[in-house]
């Protein structure tokens, strides 16, 4: 039988998250944050120069070719224009390297939504699209907008907004629901110092690489500004031995409320195909399954971890029950739905910027 671990690495491919906003806006703080805090993670920090990072609080270990160091928590840096993206993310992802989430910051590099495109159409195997994450400051928000107008179209691509620096805006439930209304579906979550928990972006391992007898993770919790807000999120894990209909499950899918960022397991549709479980990959409005045989002596059973800001995972918990049926008999077409929603032959990938249909 799976057990919890082997569900929360479910698909084996490395995310590649895309970090957006604009100068001033925190997305370097929230990415030092999460080089400091990964929760024994290795991290792949995609960056135009190492200016901001924080890489002697890191203890470099030296360098690795002329734009790539190592940092002594087992994290990457890597200094790129937008016509070094392609070979950066390529040694990234090369097993070696023993990267387990990418970081690409936007600044400078390119459009957003150019950015996810460029994630998307690379056919590296060993990669996924881990979301689009806009931080946004908070206590500027208005002269931002007026200053940049095409915040409105990034807030409206984004998987997760990070509403950064809510302890210097005056009117916090104005700004917070202001952002909501710009975003589509999005999980909207409020910072401070860039700190939001990591687990919204990827499974954070035990730490494992240490200085001393503390580990780095031990070193920057108690250098933390004291006072600071360490946006916590909302889980559900959900097993069912039923198996799932293809069909009310791609409707569940289709129409998962706002706030609800990821998705990921397995899922058992039992005689719509007996041979393999689909390991389940959602971020934002991204969503792919990955269709693997079973490993011989495992129990037949869907296993889902979904995770969000806001949501209602007593109603989810519900949703998903309806989606079980132990019917012994399979609908030809059930499938469908699903198979458009894997990479290959037997399907093709939905446009991060289109919602599941």
């Amino acid at each position: 039988m799976a057990n919890s671990q082997d569900t929360s690495r479910a698909p084996q491919q490395i995310p590649v998250v895309v970090l957006a906003g604009f100068l001033g806006s925190g997305k370097t703080t929230l990415l030092n944050h999460l080089l400091h805090r990964s929760g024994g993670s290795r991290i792949g920090a995609i960056v135009n120069d190492f200016g901001a990072i924080e890489i002697d609080a890191m203890a470099v270990a030296g360098a690795l070719g002329d734009s790539t160091v190592s940092l002594g928590n087992g994290c990457l840096c890597c200094a790129v224009d937008a016509g070094e993206l392609d070979l950066y993310l390529d040694r990234l992802a090369a097993p070696a390297a023993g990267i387990d989430v990418i970081v690409i910051e936007a600044s400078g590099l390119a459009e957003p939504q150019e950015l996810v495109r460029m994630v998307l159409a690379s056919e590296h195997p060993g990669i996924v699209y881990g979301g689009l994450v806009e931080v946004v400051d908070a206590a500027e928000f208005d002269d931002t907008r007026a200053k940049h107008p095409e915040i409105d179209r990034h807030l409206a691509l984004a998987d997760l907004v990070v509403v950064n620096k809510l302890d210097r805006a005056a009117d916090t439930g104005r700004v917070l629901g202001l952002v909501r209304s710009l975003t589509d579906r999005a999980a909207v979550v409020p910072a401070t110092y860039g700190r939001i928990d990591p687990e919204f972006l990827f499974d954070c391992r035990p730490s494992e690489e240490r200085v001393g007898q503390l580990s780095f993770d031990d070193l920057h919790e108690h250098a933390a500004p004291a006072g600071h807000l360490h946006t916590g999120y909302d889980s559900l894990s959900f097993p069912s031995d039923v198996p799932m209909e293809p069909r009310r499950l791609m409707r569940f899918l289709d129409s998962r409320p706002e706030g609800l960022y990821r998705i990921k397991g397995y899922v058992d549709f039992g005689p719509y195909d007996p041979a393999n479980r689909y390991a389940v990959h959602a971020v934002g409005r991204f969503l792919r399954f990955y269709p693997e045989p079973w490993p011989p002596g495992e129990a037949r059973r869907t296993q889902l971890v979904l995770i969000g800001s806001g949501i209602d995972t007593d109603a989810l918990g519900k949703e998903l029950e309806a989606c079980a049926d132990d019917a012994p008999h399979a609908d030809e077409h059930g499938m469908w739905g699903v198979l458009r929603y894997v990479r290959g032959p037997a399907g093709a990938e939905a446009d991060p910027a289109d919602p599941p249909v």
